[in-house]
This record gives structure tokens, sequence and C-alpha cells, in this order.
């Protein structure tokens, strides 16, 4: 890569906020970045990962650029766009080629996997977005790499991520109104478990949970692949929704009503405090109105919202057989992670599988995701 394409533009086009980081790399052995610029901007005209409204989502990618661009001269060479699960499929499968001359090379790797990409089925309106190595064998012997070792067959296992080609089109068009043309696509599941899994955690393997506003999205993470993503359209805003409902109150106050009263236990306040016994919450019809409601009825309705969506969850990872087999446990991030008590409720729906909250290391992940790009891209060219 030279030097006139190294500054990045990754950008999140998230249901809450739509974010621009711009950034360029160290090439150190951490595989660090400069942070050159950053916007975020709230979302609109995007419901659950899905843009319904092109010219109100190319005007917050806009402000969100400018708010990033405020204080860098560079020209930016790449743009990435991390996508969301809701749209897409998973597949795997099995490619293998002849080893002509015994020593296998970067160019036998790179067909092996494309024989893998030719044998797969996509769907007519699906596009590829990622195919990503899960692992590799020499003569039927399965090897981490197989670069400069001798053999006659090399066969590549791989797991391949489309999107719907309708869905990759509006990103594309909502871009082109501020003139960005050249894009590469990046799961945002996959993105989430590079930013918060260390590297033991990727080699024996972890599935990570990322709880969004209006959406759930997971990954079982092995190695330097993922095995399975799956998508939930649950997030943080349908406690909201449900308070608002279950409380006769106003969204504003419902959301405020979560966040100060949020808990999945008891002692909310996580310093022994017990807190009130009654809540005073507005009603719709009259906002000057204080109805009281019992401090656990709010924990309640709380608790069996975000009880679905982890059983919903976890009956996915069940369905494909994942659940046995999670490695070193469970991951949470995301937003609705920070509530309180979800680590121990999360624990007790999965049967004391391990469990831990991360919160990600978003900017140590671009220059990783942002080559990982170039290399999908030579497959899918």
């Amino acid at each position: 890569m030279n030097n006139t394409n190294d500054i990045f533009l990754t950008i999140n086009i998230g249901s809450s906020v739509t974010s621009a980081v711009i950034s360029k790399p160290k090439y150190d052995l951490d595989n660090s970045i400069e942070i050159l610029g950053f916007g975020v901007q709230d979302s609109v005209g995007v419901n659950k990962g899905l843009i319904t409204n092109i010219e109100d989502v190319s005007r917050t990618i806009k402000d969100a650029i400018l708010q990033a661009k405020e204080s860098v001269t560079e020209t930016i060479g790449t743009t990435v766009v991390s996508i969301s699960g809701n749209y897409t499929r998973g597949i795997k499968a099995t490619g293998y080629v002849t080893i002509p001359n015994g020593l296998v090379s970067e160019t036998d790797i790179n067909q092996a996997m494309q024989m893998a990409l030719s044998n797969s089925i996509i769907l007519p309106d699906y596009d590829v977005v990622h195919v990503i190595p899960l692992f590799f064998k020499v003569d039927d012997q399965e090897v981490e790499n197989p670069f400069n070792m001798n053999g006659s067959k090399l066969e590549a296992s791989v797991y391949i991520v489309t999107a719907k080609r309708n869905a990759l089109i509006n990103i594309k068009s909502a871009l082109r109104i501020f003139g960005i043309d050249d894009v590469r696509f990046v799961l945002d599941s996959y993105a989430a478990s590079l930013a918060v899994l260390d590297e033991q955690q990727k080699r024996i393997g972890a599935v990570v949970i990322n709880l969004g506003a209006s959406t759930t999205e997971f990954v079982y993470h092995k190695g330097n692949s993922i095995i399975y993503n799956g998508f939930i359209p649950v997030g943080s805003k349908n406690i909201t929704n449900d308070l608002s409902l279950m409380l006769n109150t106003p969204l504003r106050t419902a959301e405020k009503i979560k966040i100060e009263y949020g808990s999945l236990i008891k002692d909310y306040f996580g310093n022994g405090e017990v807190g009130p016994s009654n809540v005073g919450v507005s009603q719709i019809n009259d906002e000057e109105y204080f109805k009281e409601f019992p401090l656990g009825h709010i924990q309640t309705i709380i608790h069996a919202r975000v009880e679905e969506l982890l059983v919903l969850v976890k009956n996915e990872l069940k369905k494909n057989a994942l659940l046995d087999n999670i490695g070193s446990g469970i991951v949470l991030t995301g937003g609705m992670s920070q509530l309180g008590g979800i680590k121990e409720l999360t624990k007790n729906i999965f049967e004391k599988i391990p469990v831990t909250i991360a919160t990600p290391k978003t900017f140590q992940i671009h220059l990783e995701l942002v080559l990982m790009s170039h290399i999908w891209q030579q497959l899918l060219d």
C-alpha cells in the first residue's frame, strides 16, 4: 500500500449514532494507528441497521465526516463502511487445488480460497462481502498457515459473508451524494469481535454479543475467523418502548427511567444502597401528573425484555450446534452491556458459561480491518 492511500476513513452507520474516523497507520509491531479526526452524529433515516431514507443518511454521514475533517488536511485514500448483520448470510465452503511444484505459494492459497468461493451457493440478490479462511489442509493435514509448506494438494475451508445487494447499493448511494465512490465493506459484528477479544480468546474461541440500540448482533470467533454470525432485531430501545407502554409515559421519560433505574439486580446503585421503593412517573396524557410505580415493577419490565433477548441468542447458537463448544465463553459489548446485573443474568441463561463485559478498543482495529478488506477485495475482483 503506497503512501497516497495511507489515510483511512472508517464509517459506522448505526441505528443510534453514525460515526466517522480518519486515521493513518504507524506501521509498528502492534499495528497501531494515529487518529487524525473523529466525528459522531445522531443517526437519521436508519432503522435496525437498514437505510430507510438515503438523503437523511447522506446528510448524517456528511456531518460526521466534516466534523472528523475539521483538523485534517490529508487526502483520504480508502473508505471502509461497517454493515449490519440484518441483511447478511454466512456460508461455509471448501475448495482445493493441486500444488504444481510441491511448495505452497501465495497464489496457491488465493486459488484454493477462490475455488471454495466458486463451490458455494450465493443467492441471486446477494453480493459477497468477505471470504475468510477457517483453516487449511496440506495433503489432508490441517495447518494454521500453509505458505511455503511442501505438499501436493492444498485445501481451504472458508466462511463467506454475503449481504443483500440492494442494502449495499443504498449505502453506496448515500455515500456517493457526498462524493465517495470507492467503498470497502466489513461486517460490523466481525469488527466488534476484533475490537474486544484478546489473542487468547480468539485462539480458543468466544461468542461476542454486541447489544446495540435497535439490534443485537453476535458472532462465534475462533482463530482469525468467524464460524457463525447472527442477528436479532432487538436492542435497548425496545426496553424504552416497553417502559413507555407499561408505565404510560412518554418515550423521553421512559429513556430517563431506563438510564437512572435500569438494572437486573435489586441493588441497582451497586454500592449497597437499596434506593427508592417507588418511582414517580409522568403520564402521557398529563406530564405534570406523576403516578407512583414500585421500583421492582420497573425492573421486572427491564428484566423480561433482556431475558427474552438473551434466550433468543442462546436458541440461535443451540440451533447451529455451537452452544456446547463456546471455548473461552461469552463476551458482552455495546450499550446494553453496561446494564447492572446483565453479566449474572447471562451466566444464568447460558448455564454458567464464563461471561465477561468488554469495552471495544475501537480505534485499534481499523488498520487491521482496512488491510483485510484489501485482501478480500482481491478475491472478489
